[in-house]
């Protein structure tokens, strides 16, 4: 049981971090807007796929979850 507290402990941090983010992304402009993202335009459609910003947002996650992993082991 007390392994199953912890699970729903992280599933509810996390939960809460992603809500954070989703509050904080619109005070970010440049968040999507990087050097290097896709954006196609046409008369009736767009497409956009931010290459760069999902580059950078993996490297950040997983510096964070390395540093919060060896935090943890001690």
């Amino acid at each position: 049981m007390r392994n199953l507290g912890i699970l729903f402990l992280i599933a509810g941090c996390a939960t809460a971090a992603v809500g954070l983010a989703l509050l904080l992304a619109p005070k970010l402009p440049w968040l999507g807007h990087l050097p290097g993202d896709i954006h196609v335009r046409g008369r009736n459609t767009s497409f956009q796929f931010p290459v760069v910003t999902c580059v950078l947002v993996s490297i950040a996650l997983t510096v964070l979850v390395n540093l919060l992993l060896r935090w943890f082991r001690r």
